[in-house]
């Protein structure tokens, strides 16, 4: 333990508050303390936590309200988290008060005392009480629920009871409770003034289009008051898997480049694939089959199907306007453009001051994306919506291989919060389902160049070479993965698109794609800048 964990166990507690615990939250005094540096030192700490990159200002509670069961009290806050940058962010934290000296000594936020009984206010997810506590209200939700607190259930949660919770861990911007090895519970931190996306977009698929391949939908925890509806929690059947679709590729991919040197295989002499054009696996040619071998292509195109099956289920509702197919309109162009024109101002500003963190080809690839800044910038201007005649829905929104699990020779799509750096708004804008497409595209280039930097030692080629047989075998993912998708949503009478549309939104989404990753791997890992960097070089250059 180490010496701040020391001094937290041991401090004397300087505040007693006299109040009972049920109505501690009407002392002012004590929001007063709550609210000290105290959260803020514990805030910035937490992984859920957004804010890293900014200076918090002060923290202030918008808002609280009980969490119980009879006559267990817990209280969930709604914290507002000001910024330097004239800037907020809202974050749920739910609260206990424990007097057990042994518990929780990691999750302390503040030692205090109540009743003359000393302890300490910890984040209630923590404790199994609790977690006991919002299972069993989602359990017994009533219909037509009109308290503030709403709890919510499907038809197919019932005949069960409370055995066991735990913590899932490694999340980053949410924290999920596993209940009985069964369901999950998904806690949104960071939340917003409206229904979260996810809570949406699951309800939807698993409910109304019985879409088997993303965990159904179980219950919800809102808070309702006036006309703002905030999702607290999300409650889900559990996937039993073998992890997700980025691991599984990674090991795949391994495989695929252990063969160049195990097979003999002269890189130069590899056919190459149009670019964007439509493979059945049968059509690949044998030396490529040969090199990648036939499971990673039978993935990918099982992966197709049910990214087409999720897409053909959310462009296939004629009632629910927030699900209704749209043409695309000027409305939507103008909003387009100014998201990525001032996206793309913040991205070239960010490589002009990294420069000196690049080398070898990362750094001529940033040498060429600022030259070629205007043809980039130009390429964002240019999308006319007059020419487009496919449809817009809603859509995954971050759709990634992290995005995908596993499970025997299938794959489940989950997590449809939307972009990260979006807000809830554009989160929910609708958008041409090559979108989705393109994010796909863009996590299988990460995918391979991953594996080339985890293993560089243990192949017998210098990196250019592996880069060539990388960018290979990504056309042929692209080509295999397009035939059975376009297939299969045209089948179904989805509209995308004809073919030169589908090329256009494809590269304009890759674009989009790539130059918000650019961001992020500068500031946090430079030298995998190259990714994104040489996906931009791709489009732009052909």
């Amino acid at each position: 333990m180490s010496n701040k964990e020391n001094k937290q166990t041991t401090i004397q507690s300087p505040y007693n508050f006299n109040d009972r615990w049920e109505v501690l939250l009407e002392n002012k005094e004590f929001i007063k303390v709550f609210l000290s540096d105290v959260l803020e030192d514990y805030i910035v700490k937490q992984r859920w936590y957004g804010g890293k990159a900014s200076k918090l200002k002060y923290i202030e509670l918008a808002e609280s309200f009980r969490i119980q069961k009879d006559d267990e009290v817990y209280y969930g806050l709604i914290l507002e988290v000001n910024f330097d940058e004239s800037f907020y962010q809202h974050y749920f934290l739910p609260i206990a008060f424990v007097s057990d000296e042994n518990f929780a000594k990691n999750d302390r936020i503040l030692p205090i005392s109540i009743q003359n009984q000393e302890g300490f206010i910890i984040d209630a997810i923590n404790l199994e009480a609790f977690r006991k506590v919002v299972f069993e209200r989602i359990l017994t939700a009533v219909p037509k629920d009109r308290t503030k607190v709403r709890y919510y259930k499907s038809e197919l949660f019932k005949d069960c009871a409370y055995e066991s919770s735990r913590l899932m861990g490694m999340e980053q911007s949410n924290t999920s409770v596993v209940y009985n090895e069964k369901y999950v519970l998904k806690f949104f931190r960071r939340i917003y003034s409206d229904r979260n996306p996810d809570y949406e977009m699951s309800r939807f698929l698993s409910e109304k289009k019985d879409y088997k391949n993303t965990p159904a939908y179980l219950g919800s925890v809102q808070i309702k008051e006036n006309d703002i509806n905030i999702t607290i929690g999300l409650m889900q059947e559990m996937v039993e898997n073998q992890g997700d679709a980025w691991e599984y590729m990674l090991v795949e991919f391994h495989k695929v480049f252990s063969n160049l040197e195990y097979k003999k295989i002269d890189i130069s002499k590899l056919p190459q694939a149009e670019d964007f054009g439509h493979l059945e696996i049968r059509d690949v040619p044998a030396q490529i089959i040969d090199w990648v071998g036939l499971n990673a292509f039978i993935k990918i195109q099982t992966l197709a199907k049910r990214t087409a099956e999720m897409h053909i289920a959310l462009g296939s509702e004629f009632e629910d306007t927030a699900f209704t197919p749209s043409h695309f309109n000027g409305d939507y162009e103008v909003w387009l453009k100014n998201r990525l024109l001032y996206q793309f101002q913040n991205r070239l500003n960010t490589i002009e001051n990294s420069l000196f963190k690049l080398e070898g080809l990362a750094l001529e690839l940033a040498n060429e994306f600022l030259e070629k800044k205007n043809i980039i910038r130009k390429r964002f201007v240019d999308f006319d919506w007059t020419k487009l005649k496919g449809e817009r829905i809603r859509v995954h929104g971050d759709f990634h291989l992290g995005q995908v699990l596993v499970k025997d020779d299938d794959f489940y799509i989950l997590d449809f919060e939307g972009e990260p750096e979006s807000t809830i708004r554009d989160r929910k804008v609708k958008q041409p389902p090559l979108k989705d497409i393109a994010g796909l595209f863009r996590s299988f280039h990460y995918a391979i160049y991953a594996t080339i930097f985890n293993n560089m030692h243990l192949y017998n080629y210098n990196q250019d070479h592996l880069f060539e047989a990388g960018e290979i075998l990504y056309q042929y993912l692209k080509n295999v993965f397009l035939e059975t998708y376009v297939t299969k949503v045209q089948s179904a009478n989805l509209n995308i698109g004809y073919n030169q549309e589908r090329i256009f939104l494809l590269k304009y989404a890759m674009l989009e794609k790539a130059v918000y990753e650019l961001g992020y791997e500068l500031n946090s890992r430079p030298k995998w800048a190259v990714i994104p960097l040489k996906g931009i070089s791709n489009i732009i250059n052909n």
